[in-house]
């Protein structure tokens, strides 16, 4: 999924970006976090993606910490 962005001003350290196709939320973002050469007015795209593959990694440490927390065992399939 790609996100549409424009930079409609700089507070300090953050930008504010109106995301949407509308501009119809509104976003603060490190300005460290953006490309060097970013000025107001610029128009950002930003894809965002699941990675599915270390998401499932994360619930299995999750749940491996959880039962070592409860005293459970491991289970195996």
């Amino acid at each position: 999924m790609k996100t549409r962005a424009v930079i409609d001003r700089f507070e300090e350290d953050k930008a504010v970006l109106l995301v949407g196709e509308e501009e119809e939320r509104q976003v603060l973002w490190f300005r460290q976090d953006l490309p060097p050469e970013a000025c107001e007015g610029d128009i950002l795209y930003f894809s965002v993606e699941v990675d599915i593959e270390a998401t499932e990694q994360a619930k299995n440490e999750v749940a491996k910490l959880l039962r070592k927390l409860t005293g459970q065992t491991e289970q195996t399939d």
